[in-house]
């Protein structure tokens, strides 16, 4: 098979998973089910408390530091969805990430609350992150799980989940104190 015919493949496949995933929405995740306005919930509440309580003071730094966990748990949500191995089943628009309130609200906002708490009063941000990432993994994912909102598959659970956002949390820091770094050497 050539280039072009594996393209036109892929274009049909992806137009059939496209029309497969709005008719799931529209079923099972559109504006007349709980599913959908919990998930919006979780999208915009997590933002208000953000607009209400954020350092204004530093809110470019602390703000960089939410689009870092933003946009490192956006890729990795979306390889992981890709890959059937961590699945959002609920989701706002079909077409956006599924996991769009994840990881573009709750979990940037929860992870700036614990940088700007533990930089303003000279905590241990390690000790917190920690700490926040086992309440999302461990006490978070499974209220999630077991109401039905998302799936484990292939072998993939809260303990991997649980490195993750370590992981993140903590590249998301080191690159935050890099760029602070760098505006202090000018």
């Amino acid at each position: 098979m050539g280039k072009d015919q594996y393209w036109d493949e892929i274009y049909k496949v992806r137009d059939k998973l496209n029309a497969d995933l709005i008719s799931y929405w529209k079923e099972f995740s559109f504006l007349d089910d709980w599913q959908f306005w919990l998930v919006l919930a979780l999208l915009v509440i997590p933002l208000v408390l953000l607009y209400v309580y954020v350092d204004r003071i530093r809110i470019f730094e602390i703000l960089f530091f939410g689009f870092c966990i933003h946009l490192l748990w956006t890729y990795t949500d979306t390889l992981l969805g890709f890959t059937s191995l961590f699945v959002h089943q609920y989701f706002i628009v079909p077409l956006l990430p599924y996991a769009l309130s994840m990881t573009s609200s709750v979990l940037p906002v929860g992870y700036i609350f614990v940088y700007q708490y533990a930089t303003n009063h000279g905590k241990n941000y390690y000790l917190y992150a920690i700490l926040v990432s086992a309440v999302f993994a461990f006490v978070f994912l499974p209220i999630e799980d077991y109401m039905g909102l998302s799936e484990f598959n292939k072998g993939m659970n809260m303990f991997y989940l649980f490195l993750i956002d370590l992981v993140i949390a903590f590249l998301s820091y080191w690159l935050t104190l890099f760029v602070k770094r760098l505006g202090k050497e000018r």
